[in-house]
């Protein structure tokens, strides 16, 4: 197994997935494929879609085309020569209460019939399972993947390893390390199809990060049942690499249109909003009066197109660093996907461990909901670890941020450098220059111009949650240096809030604080003849 990463952002990362039967660029999904009931075959899917892998169910196949299946070869039973993912039937436990086959039977008949990547027999947990039998399913779990691990043989299929224990988050963490410890090459979070079915997503989130947090890093990671386009970005932001969809087949046979931030009856659509084939081709009420199965299967090939733009347009996002942009515009599709979007800011540090130092573009900040992403978390904790004020700085002067950037090179802070220069060399070396500014909340002229502090695009005006977290980085700068004297020059579209931050800072450490403006014009003429009489007055 070979598994490498090409980019990275938050927890999302583009990677290369080898099998011996071809390459998979992940995130990637698997459309389901019945071989019983397909209302796309997989050759189109292959052909039309450019899918390079799909997943079956080894279950249904040995119950209904066993001899065909070992002797012919899955691939050839599909006419799919890609990459082929099967599942060992074990989610039927669910639905019709058992599976009749063993761990060596679903194991051998995978092995037989020559798949890629295979699904041991493990026990599902469910949504409304007592903890008892959850606990059991994760055990039971367990027990059978180390008798698969004893008796698979090493013929290139890459084998995963289930994780169990539903909403239980204590039992998926157990699940997770000890699943973790066994040979597996690809994991998987199983159980959270009733989860997105109810639209519990902010569980999902905590699921994902118990899983991901206690598995090698080095393997994939996949989302069982998750076939929505309304939560790829959030599971790859969060770390899941593959996904498998039968929904696109399911919504298309009862009549549901999926769009990537949700889903309508075609019966109630009077546009569709998409250009895809069959979109450009026909109108909602040609759809509607297609013969059954020619609707449903116009509605999966729609379906099934919206979840492969999805995903591209997740690595797109993951390439320019703009994941956290996709993640924001996908979070107000519906208020539990805002629910569980809010909270990324309680798994923050991973999400900052995660995504790289610097990026192709820029960010965008749009509100408060931007204070969690990474880029700010890193700005904050390497303020307070690692950015150190030399000892001769006794003045700190805080200047609000001007429109262009980095501060340090424009005309408004190119004057006051003048005017520190005209007082004296040594005034000039005493003073630390910083700027208060959305997001970031400080940033010191010194490294202004190291990614992404001016590297960044701030909505204007601020809204009010952006202000107090800017106010309350200034005062923990305030306390936390050795500065004798603070010189604010205030620009009062602020509001009242950094100037009381700053007043409450000064007050607790004994420093002085001296206001040279307080208006709503700070780089005027006015404001800075105020500016240049309170340095002149300090020295």
């Amino acid at each position: 197994m070979s598994f490498e990463i090409a980019e990275r952002d938050l927890a999302g990362r583009i990677g290369k997935l080898r099998t011996k039967s071809g390459e998979v660029e992940t995130p990637a999904l698997l459309p389901v494929i019945n071989p019983l009931l397909q209302p796309i075959s997989p050759k189109i899917l292959k052909d039309r879609f450019a899918f390079k892998a799909l997943i079956t169910n080894a279950y249904i196949i040995s119950k209904n085309l066993k001899e065909e299946a070992v002797s012919l070869g899955i691939h050839r039973i599909l006419d799919f020569d890609r990459v082929i993912m099967t599942d060992s039937g074990a989610y039927q436990n669910l639905i019709y209460g058992k599976v009749d086959t063993t761990v060596e039977e679903i194991t051998r008949f995978q092995e037989d019939i020559g798949t890629d990547i295979a699904v041991i027999l493990d026990v599902p947990t469910g949504w409304k399972t007592t903890r008892e039998k959850a606990a059991w399913s994760v055990e039971e779990t367990l027990r059978r993947a180390q008798r698969t691990i004893k008796i698979r043989n090493d013929n290139g299929i890459l084998w995963v390893g289930p994780i169990q224990g539903g909403r239980y988050l204590e039992l998926v963490t157990y699940s997770a390390k000890r699943m973790g410890e066994l040979p597996f090459d690809i994991y998987a979070l199983g159980s959270p199809t009733k989860i997105m079915e109810q639209y519990f997503f902010d569980i999902l989130v905590d699921m994902i990060f118990v899983t991901k947090t206690n598995l090698p890093l080095d393997r994939p990671l996949h989302l069982f049942g998750a076939g929505h386009p309304l939560v790829f970005a959030m599971a790859v932001a969060l770390g899941c690499d593959l996904f498998d969809s039968a929904a696109y087949a399911l919504y298309a046979r009862n009549g549901r249109y999926m769009t990537e931030y949700g889903t309508s009856r075609i019966e109630k659509l009077e546009y569709l909003p998409c250009s895809c084939s069959i979109c450009s081709k026909y109108s909602p009420s040609e759809i509607r009066d297609m013969f059954p199965k020619d609707r449903e299967k116009a509605l999966a090939e729609h379906n099934i197109y919206q979840c492969q733009a999805e995903i591209r347009r997740i690595k797109q996002s993951i390439v320019e660093g703009r994941l956290w942009e996709l993640l924001e515009s996908r979070a107000r599709s519906h208020p539990t996907l805002l629910q569980a979007f809010r909270k990324f800011d309680k798994y923050s540090t991973y999400l900052e461990k995660n995504t790289p130092t610097s990026k192709r573009r820029g960010l965008f900040y749009f509100d408060s909901s931007g204070i969690s992403r990474p880029e700010i978390v890193r700005h904050r904790r390497q303020i307070s670890e690692k950015y150190v004020t030399p000892e001769e700085r006794k003045l700190l002067l805080l200047l609000p941020q001007t429109l262009n950037k980095p501060f340090h090179t424009t005309n408004e802070y190119g004057r006051v450098f003048k005017t520190l220069r005209s007082i004296g060399k040594q005034e000039y070396e005493k003073t630390e220059i910083c700027a208060y500014a959305v997001p970031f909340g400080v940033v010191p002229l010194e490294i202004d111009e190291i990614y992404p502090l001016s590297q960044f695009e701030a909505t204007s005006p601020f809204d009010e949650e952006s202000v107090k977290y800017v106010c309350s980085q200034v005062k923990s700068y305030i306390s936390s240096r050795n500065f004798t004297t603070v010189l604010l020059h205030y620009d009062r579209q602020w509001g009242a809030n950094l100037l009381e931050a700053c007043r409450k800072a000064c007050k607790q450490t004994g420093k002085d604080l001296l206001i040279s403006y307080r208006g709503k014009r700070p780089w005027s003429r006015k404001a800075f003849e105020k500016l240049e009489e309170a340095l002149k007055s300090i020295k």
